[in-house]
């Protein structure tokens, strides 16, 4: 099953249903949002999986098509947005080009994580509005999930029954101000401005065999102004979203409709894979040639996030953004 929402004027946008090949969708009467969905999933998803498989066999006679431009992200605001760091191949990277000592890294026992700002998420073919191209721009393409409510201390092997729905995420990154901030020893707050997610979300069960340990095994694709960035493979996640659920469960109940990203998508072949943020092709410059050589990314720069399937197919729409000024409302 694939939602999205669409926008309609309000905050929270109208739930809708997408068929497999991104075309078409309908709504569904009674759950008008996808947060509606989350809070009632048992009853909910019936009904969304019926409109499914009608949809599938176009018997919905009031299906309309789907255009990605008018979806906001699935849930526009959330009450919580968790992001981790869970590729142990990137903060390696960003260990070794910082001077840090990349053992500590490599021992952590438990995935970073921070909490970020939920109440206004960007849609996912918007503009990404700053105020200063002078902050260190920079794209993170993730792999997210959505999920129900987990109780404190939920173990990571029993996590998986908690997971409704995976989606795509672009955690946009201000990097100038990121050292001052890990400095201070306190959370993300200017350095981390509003993320967006993939046009739709869909149920692990679409993702077939490419979904399996808690991990999507498949080739996050970025273009950065239309040429390639890269293409790392999810497959190579050091902590699991099961691992996820155990650490940010560890002392409290996670409310249904929280999202938890992976963080940047890494590979240890990042010759071959490329990278999924400017500041890890940054690390490796800083590594290899002594200084880094990639610019953060400057007013019009315009990147693309993509996930496609066997058949060359977008499994869940493009996050497709520009950056550009922000323009105070009159």
């Amino acid at each position: 099953m694939k939602l999205a929402t669409l926008k309609n004027g309000t905050r929270d946008g109208q739930l809708v249903v997408v068929s497999r090949d991104l075309t078409r969708a309908t709504p569904v009467a009674g759950v008008a949002t996808m947060q509606a969905a989350f809070e009632n999933w048992q009853q909910a998803a019936p009904q969304l999986l019926a409109h499914s498989a009608a949809l599938e066999k176009g018997a919905v006679t009031h299906a309309i098509a789907f255009d990605p431009s008018a979806a906001h992200s699935p849930l526009p605001r959330s009450y919580a947005w968790i992001d981790g760091s869970c590729f142990k191949n990137h903060l390696h990277l960003m260990s070794l080009a910082s001077g840090h000592d990349p053992e500590v890294t490599k021992n952590t026992p438990h995935p970073l994580v921070y909490q970020g700002g939920s109440d206004a998420f960007l849609a996912p073919m918007g503009d990404i509005s700053l105020p200063t191209e002078d902050q260190g721009i920079d794209f993170e393409a993730e792999i997210g999930i959505i999920i129900d409510e987990v109780p404190m201390a939920t173990r990571a092997a029993n996590a998986a029954q908690y997971i409704r729905l995976v989606l795509l995420i672009n955690d946009v990154s201000l990097r100038s101000f990121v050292k001052y901030e890990i400095s201070t020893g306190f959370g993300w707050m200017n350095a981390k401005p509003s993320s967006s997610f993939s046009p739709v979300a869909v149920t692990p069960d679409e993702l077939g065999t490419a979904w399996k340990d808690g991990r999507l095994h498949r080739p996050i694709h970025v273009h950065w102004n239309g040429a390639q960035f890269g293409a790392p493979n999810g497959k190579e996640m050091s902590w699991t979203f099961h691992d996820l659920i155990e650490h940010c469960a560890r002392t409290r109940t996670l409310s249904a409709g929280t999202i938890i990203g992976s963080g940047t998508v890494s590979n240890a072949d990042y010759v071959k894979a490329g990278s999924a943020c400017i500041a890890e092709r940054r690390a490796i410059e800083m590594i290899e040639q002594g200084a880094p050589k990639t610019n953060f990314m400057r007013f019009g720069d315009r990147v693309r996030i993509e996930m496609f399937d066997d058949a060359n197919r977008s499994i869940f729409g493009a996050i497709d953004q520009k950056i550009v000024r922000y323009q105070p409302a009159a």
